[in-house]
């Protein structure tokens, strides 16, 4: 199996991740690379041990939570990811 990437708004405790890795490596992937925006960077210290790869784009100090570095962290609704889907098949 290919490289698979894992994508997240953020991490904070990494908890939800760590169990994605985990679900990820039973289908013996290649690689699995996680890319975040944001993260705690002790969060992002020990996922590096866990990935092939590991992407942190800022890991601010003190790092407060994920929704804190974000202009709007609204939930995404069903009809605008549909939405969002319909539009990546042009």
């Amino acid at each position: 199996m290919a490289a698979l990437p894992l994508v997240d708004d953020g991490l904070a405790t990494g908890s939800t991740m760590r169990a994605a890795i985990a679900a990820l490596r039973q289908t013996k992937p290649k690689r699995i690379v996680v890319a975040v925006p944001v993260a705690a960077a002790r969060t992002c210290e020990e996922l590096a041990e866990e990935v092939d790869e590991l992407v942190c784009y800022h890991t601010p100090d003190p790092f407060y939570s994920v929704g804190f570095w974000y202009e709007d962290f609204s939930q995404t609704g069903d009809e605008e990811i549909r939405e969002m889907l319909e539009l990546e098949k042009v």
